[in-house]
């Protein structure tokens, strides 16, 4: 796999079946629904819960604008992996390009599902932490290494919308 800033865009070519799919699963691990930590890791409240009427008003107002939120940007990157879904050889290398008007809802999908695939297994900050675990073999391996690899992401995306807010030929 080889992840690049190609004009205005990220490329992601030398996409191999395994991680495509795993791209194609970040819509539905977004979803908190049926995963009660994960709504309530998304969705905590300003205040430790104490402040019953900030809570209430947080609840009304800011926590249907943060669903809206998510969900377009999930329904964004959902739209931008329709370009995996060829006829072409199924285990043939792909290539995902990202436009960059698009990076804020990538971070926002992939930091959705990290959250709630962690909050669904129920992963400790030391397994989150460990880059040297054993390999793939049971759900929760894999589910670990998909945290894992949402979170590559992010960073790589991160660093290079950093290279676009300095513009070409800033040193950046």
């Amino acid at each position: 796999m080889e992840i690049c800033r190609r004009n205005d865009e990220i490329e992601i070519s030398e996409l191999d079946p395994f991680l495509a799919e795993l791209l194609r699963q970040i819509p539905a691990s977004a979803n908190p629904e049926g995963v009660p930590a994960a709504e309530e890791r998304i969705f905590s409240p300003p205040t430790n819960g104490k402040e019953t009427e900030i809570c209430a008003e947080w609840k009304l107002y800011v926590e249907p604008e943060l669903r809206r939120l998510f969900q377009t940007a999930t329904q964004t990157v959902a739209a931008d992996l329709e370009q995996l879904n060829g006829n072409e050889n199924k285990f043939a290398n792909r290539t995902l390009r990202i436009p960059s008007k698009h990076a804020d809802a990538w971070l926002s999908a992939l930091n959705q599902a990290r959250l709630v695939i962690a909050a669904k297994y129920h992963f400790t900050d030391g397994e989150l932490s460990d880059q040297f675990r054993s390999p793939i073999g049971s759900r929760r391996d894999l589910s670990l290494f998909q945290v894992n690899f949402y979170g590559f992401l992010q960073e790589f995306i991160l660093r290079e919308l950093g290279g676009w807010e300095q513009g070409p030929g800033s040193g950046g």
